[in-house]
């Protein structure tokens, strides 16, 4: 084969990621994600200041009606911080999922006029959210820090040092079920008014607006299988020293994450090469 001449074939293999072209694509990929950053702010007041309005608002509601209203305990913690983790980080999973279960339809036009690796519109998707993430967890740490100077609640630990390993999980947990999604919706699209309700559901089948300590014993463990879980629990557990860490399902939600990322790109793989057919 000459060097001059790229050979574009169909992959052969179950799980096949070519990491040296979607390296090679990564000009692509940053693209994008400046795309996406222009589309999401332009036009509005604001501008990219509503990425750190959007979840002291959201914050703000779930201390009203959970703290004040409800009176559901946060053991101790200041409530605030207490959903803010919570919704942080939820905020970034539920996104990630979201952005990747729509990369078929949203991108159906392009896919059809041109080449390169599908799978980056949802790298470029992570990447957007991390951003996006970044600037939200920046201004939480720092509330964390102001709330230890006065004096309340919250012992920041060791944990810490896993705050890398559960970010990345999050992403990978959450554009592994998107990209099972998205295969999916190519031929039956009424599925995505489905996983829009299902992942409104499973906010509160997970950690997110309350403790675990209040769900009761007998059920706790079966709360804690769902995947999201052990990665909200142990994030406010290292922020703000609240909850356990149960590291036994910790590692069981990373084992689920790994499957579910492979099984996600298998399917995802299989379904590029004929969805232009039925979008």
């Amino acid at each position: 084969m000459r060097d001059d001449i790229t050979y574009i074939n169909a992959k052969s293999k179950l799980f096949s990621v070519n990491f040296r072209e979607l390296l090679k694509y990564r000009d692509l990929i940053w693209l994008m994600v400046k795309r996406d950053l222009v589309n999401s702010y332009k036009q509005t007041v604001l501008g990219p200041i509503w990425i750190i309005i959007n979840p002291l608002l959201s914050t703000s509601v779930f201390t009203i009606i959970f703290d004040v209203i409800a009176g559901i305990s946060t053991d101790g913690v200041p409530p605030f911080l207490f959903y803010m983790a919570g919704n942080v980080l939820w905020s970034f999973f539920s996104e990630c999922l979201n952005r990747a279960s729509s990369t078929f339809l949203s991108n159906a036009r392009i896919f059809g006029k041109v080449y390169f690796p599908r799978l980056v519109m949802p790298i470029a998707g992570i990447v957007f959210n991390f951003i996006n993430f970044v600037v939200q967890l920046s201004v939480f740490v720092i509330l964390v820090v102001i709330f230890t100077l006065i004096g309340s609640n919250v012992h920041p630990n060791w944990l810490l040092a896993l705050t890398p390993v559960l970010v990345l999980q999050t992403a990978l947990l959450g554009t592994g079920i998107g990209l099972i999604v998205s295969s999916i919706t190519t031929k039956y699209r009424d599925l995505k008014i489905l996983v829009t309700f299902g992942v409104s559901l499973l906010m509160y089948i997970t950690p997110v607006v309350y403790p675990v300590s209040k769900v009761p014993e007998s059920f706790r463990w079966l709360m804690l299988c769902n995947p999201v879980a052990p990665i909200v629990e142990t994030f406010r557990c290292a922020f703000l020293g609240s909850g356990e860490f149960h590291w036994v399902f910790w590692l069981l939600s990373l084992a689920v994450t790994a499957v579910i990322v492979f099984f996600g790109v298998i399917v995802f793989n299989k379904v590029e090469k004929t969805f232009i057919d039925t979008v």
